[in-house]
């Protein structure tokens, strides 16, 4: 499966502010995590899919250490490990009821 998914995407006006500019990057990196926090529906597709398989990140920025796929990957890596724990978490609840 192939997709491109523009609304996972770091938004215009925040890929402008950072420019690429490495001075930028840990407060690039925090806007753009609160960015992916106020709209789950955005990536939530690409760790289902990451279930059955690999999934490919790809950006066009010449820094490969500073570019939104990074955050985003550690983004998802995080949210990967955490909704297994979630979702025991609300079947105990669920049984002792």
């Amino acid at each position: 499966m192939y997709a491109w998914m523009k609304e996972v995407a770091p938004s215009t006006q925040l890929r402008k502010w950072f420019g690429h500019r490495p001075e930028r990057w840990q407060e690039f990196r925090r806007r753009y995590r609160n960015e992916l926090r106020a709209n789950p529906d955005a990536w939530s597709s690409i760790l289902d899919v990451s279930k059955r398989g690999t999934v490919t990140l790809l950006y066009s920025a010449h820094d490969i250490e500073h570019n939104g796929a990074v955050v985003l990957r550690e983004y998802l890596m995080e949210r990967s490990r955490a909704r297994p724990k979630a979702k025991r978490a609300k079947a105990r609840s669920s049984r002792s009821n």
